[in-house]
């Protein structure tokens, strides 16, 4: 079974670090994202791996080759331009010679359990949707109760994790992202699948306050102890 980690971008939200180092590289709780992804998708028999980058690659494959890619297969689809999720598959395509393969957005981290996503291609991960916000309960104009940043767990988001067919490449842009390419077209044909995990560990690290709400939550969920145990 193999993976792509799609991790082409900027990281323009965490400047200045990504000024000096591509946003895989940037660390959680002194360990760089792309290796809590790569250390989580082994847990599941994952070693085969290509990472789709372009902004500081030559970074992003020193560090794995100095941590003897950890003992899985990698190769790199890289781009000269950005691509964007749906163009970073479709530029992997030639590396992908299985019926299915694993996606994983390159600032994700979870211990979604892939085996049950892996019972049906084309699925989806999905985790309950989760504000930006507090949430203030009224009732009759008076405060009740303050929520923060509370989950919606009647509304499901994606996760940012996908089990796909080589058959719906054909169905990738050349240039653009996922959501909104290959995903309507597929969900009018209704080729797409969704797995819930309503109380999944999920992160995804898009900016500094992202890094500090993952970092507490890693502690408090041992979330370590998940990765590194063997």
């Amino acid at each position: 079974m193999k993976a792509l980690i799609l991790s082409g971008g900027f990281g323009k939200r965490l400047k200045p670090i990504t000024d000096y180092v591509p946003k895989p590289l940037v660390p959680i709780n002194n360990v760089p994202i792309i290796e809590w992804q790569i250390r989580y998708l082994k847990k599941f028999g994952i070693k085969e791996f290509v990472i789709c980058s372009g902004y500081k690659n030559e970074q992003i494959e020193n560090y794995l080759e100095a941590k003897k890619n950890f003992g899985v297969k990698i190769q790199y689809s890289i781009e000269k331009t950005p691509l964007g999720t749906g163009g970073a598959i479709k530029n992997a395509s030639g590396f992908i010679d299985e019926p299915n393969f694993f996606v994983i957005n390159g600032d994700v981290l979870t211990d979604l359990d892939l085996r049950k996503l892996q019972s049906q291609p084309n699925s989806i991960a999905v985790v309950p949707l989760r504000t930006s916000f507090g949430i203030v309960e009224i009732q009759d104009d008076k405060v009740m109760k303050f929520s923060e940043k509370p989950m919606i767990p009647q509304y499901w988001m994606n996760a940012g994790v996908y089990y796909l067919s080589r058959e719906i490449m054909k169905f990738m842009p050349k240039k653009g992202n996922i959501e909104n390419s290959m995903f309507p077209i597929c969900s009018s044909k209704r080729m797409l699948s969704t797995v819930k995990y309503p109380k999944a560990f999920w992160h995804s690290i898009d900016s500094h306050k992202d890094v500090e709400e993952c970092s507490k939550n890693i502690v408090a969920r041992h979330y370590d102890e998940f990765i590194f145990k063997k």
